[in-house]
């Protein structure tokens, strides 16, 4: 059984689609999909279901909800019904907990994919690194979660998972840098700062691979599109770190400060971006 949370909700058995299509039970299971492996309480269903009005039936509902769950998982796997209770979506003390360990989940084998990458860049194999970073990155099949009802939890889990996929990106495109490939992350650069016009981490990547590639004029117009943007839609300048690649590339200079490099994530651990994420004050 392949599930999926990194695009549209998918439960797949042989390439034939089992995902659920009424709007609630979608909501539930991607509940229980991106907290894979932890107990969800049955209140957090509750309230991710209908917020802070439930209905008198809600509890009862939310069983039924479970049970309709349990047979989409028989019929996606042709186990016994008796074995999904028992070990894959169960029960414990005041909620429901889905296991993954039967099945291909893609945000667990995201996570994998992003820890080994993380751990070849902390190690300074950066080949490995942007290796490990490309798999994860190639299970994503759209935004995360987009065509499920979204409540305050589920709303949270998809921005968190979004910046877990823009702060990939920019480690990757660090590490081609660092590699040389600065022709070759030109066009992925483009899109993403177009998309991410705040994104001051990627925006100072782009000005660097364009004046790392010959092309010095490009690199100073983004940063002065940057600097607009900052400052019509937060009031601020642009990033100390920003500002000093900015210096760097007027005065011609391709040996960057260290500082101006991305910096290496510390080995086996999902550190923060190296730029910071986008300001949104």
């Amino acid at each position: 059984m392949n599930l999926g949370v990194l695009g549209p909700l998918s439960v797949l058995s042989n390439s034939v689609n089992k995902t659920p299509s009424a709007r609630k039970p979608r909501n539930v299971l991607a509940m229980l999909l991106v907290h894979a492996d932890q107990v969800v309480p049955v209140s957090a269903l509750i309230s991710e279901l209908w917020e802070d009005e439930p209905p008198v039936s809600g509890l009862t509902t939310l069983q039924t909800y479970i049970l309709n769950l349990r047979k989409t998982f028989v019929a996606a796997t042709g186990r016994p019904a008796a074995e999904i209770t028992k070990e894959v979506l169960v029960t414990r003390v005041g909620g429901y907990m889905f296991r993954s360990d039967a099945s291909v989940l893609d945000v667990r084998e995201y996570d994998k994919l992003v820890s080994a990458g993380w751990s070849a860049l902390g190690d300074g194999d950066d080949l490995t690194g942007m290796m490990r970073l490309t798999e994860a990155l190639r299970l994503w099949r759209g935004a995360a979660l987009v065509d499920v009802p979204l409540g305050r939890v589920l709303e949270s889990k998809r921005r968190e998972l979004e910046e877990s996929r823009l702060m990939v990106t920019e480690y990757l495109v660090g590490a081609k840098l660092r590699l040389g490939m600065y022709r070759e992350v030109l066009t992925e650069l483009a899109a993403l700062t177009a998309e991410n016009p705040l994104h001051e981490g990627l925006q100072a990547q782009y000005m660097r691979a364009l004046h790392l590639g010959g092309r010095r004029a490009q690199a100073l117009e983004v940063f002065h599109r940057l600097r607009r943007n900052l400052i019509d839609e937060l009031g601020l300048e642009p990033e100390s770190q920003v500002q000093r690649a900015y210096q760097a590339i007027l005065n011609s200079d391709t040996e960057f400060d260290q500082d101006l490099h991305v910096v290496r994530p510390l080995a086996g651990s999902l550190s923060s971006s190296s730029w910071g994420r986008a300001r949104t004050y």
